[in-house]
């Protein structure tokens, strides 16, 4: 994968870029320090980007695997024009499996599938790249929609707290959980937001923060263990998350350290909402024990920064999720509407029109 310099300024909601017939990403790696593009020419290139974190954000991830498609198209032509269909499985299959937990990647790589099983065209690139754009413009649009439903349930002067990124940089654009944030502080509601540092990547405090703060949007940083207690000052009126997948039930995977904070909000009395695009939910898994999470490598808990700061031979437990219980949710937001109090038999109500 090539590092490249774009100009930010010409693509500020997104940090998927698709520019003169090549997949670029923002490599969230290296933010806030740098801001750097990794430019990507093929289907491998794009599974390996999902895998190492250079993308997350399960909305993000599917984007990012619907152009992968479309790169994986481009290959496979240029060596089996005729057995195209046969050809490109692999590569689906490769870009399905990046990672796990995000259910946007296993329904973005199902839509673009679907389009290539109707289609008799030998020459498919300008249609599916049709259809991944239209993926992502759809994401943004929905990010923006269910921004206004969560913003409509927030009251003036209200303190927010959130956890992990769940920002332009995790979706299409605008956010989910951001979001919500921008149209409340557009509405002129919202007093202060709380970011969670969110070990061990440190999304909190280096992605949502540096998105917040170039929004001129009130932001204070916290360790993660210091919620419950930010939580009992009264500061806080909304913990507000995204998600990487909802079950039938509305049991809800999220970043790691997610459920505790839900815990503490049961505890004092603190509304949790969740924002997700009703991509993210999965009708055919019943509840949230249900749901894969995926573990990581224990290296990347036993530092920070690069230099190891865990003593010499402990051994680590690193899930990236954790699943909160629907009955710590006290509503889920999609670009649908709201669910309140979410449910089993909400939540197929919510998801029937598109069954």
């Amino acid at each position: 994968m090539q590092t490249v310099k774009l100009d930010l300024k010409a693509t500020p909601d997104t940090a998927i870029v698709w520019q003169d017939d090549n997949l670029y990403l923002l490599d969230q790696r290296v933010l806030p320090s740098r801001e750097e593009f990794i430019l990507l020419k093929t289907a491998e290139q794009t599974a390996k980007a999902i895998t190492a974190m250079v993308v997350r954000g399960a909305p993000a991830i599917g984007i990012t695997a619907a152009y992968g498609v479309v790169l994986a198209a481009r290959q496979v032509l240029a060596d089996n024009a005729d057995n195209w269909k046969i050809a490109i499985q692999p590569l689906l299959h490769l870009l399905a499996e990046a990672r796990p937990t995000a259910v946007n990647l296993g329904w973005a790589i199902r839509r673009m599938t679907a389009l290539i099983d109707t289609m008799t065209d030998q020459h498919p690139v300008a249609t599916l790249l049709a259809e991944a754009r239209a993926i992502h413009a759809e994401d943004i649009q929905s990010c923006k929609t269910m921004g206004d439903f969560g913003a409509s349930l927030i009251t003036p002067g209200s303190g927010i707290i959130t956890h992990c990124n769940a920002g332009a940089l995790a979706t299409g654009g605008y956010g989910t959980a951001l979001g919500v944030i921008r149209s409340a502080f557009r509405d002129g509601k919202l007093k202060q937001v709380f970011a969670d540092e969110t070990r061990p990547w440190l999304q909190g405090a280096r992605l949502t923060a540096w998105e917040l703060l170039r929004d001129n949007i009130p932001t204070k940083l916290l360790a993660d263990g210091a919620a419950a207690s930010l939580l009992a000052t009264g500061q806080v009126n909304w913990v507000v998350v995204g998600s990487d997948r909802i079950a039938a039930n509305g049991d809800v995977a999220n970043k790691i350290g997610t459920f505790h904070l839900a815990l503490a909000a049961k505890y004092h009395g603190v509304k949790v909402m969740v924002a997700a695009p009703t991509s993210t939910i999965d009708m055919s898994l019943p509840a949230g024990a249900n749901i894969p999470i995926e573990q990581r490598e224990a290296d990347e808990l036993l530092g920070c920064g690069g230099s190891r700061t865990a003593a010499e031979g402990v051994e680590a437990w690193n899930p990236v999720f954790d699943v909160t219980p629907a009955a710590l949710v006290d509503v889920i937001v999609t670009e649908r509407g709201i669910i309140e109090r979410p449910n089993a038999e909400k939540m197929q109500k919510h998801m029937a029109h598109l069954r």
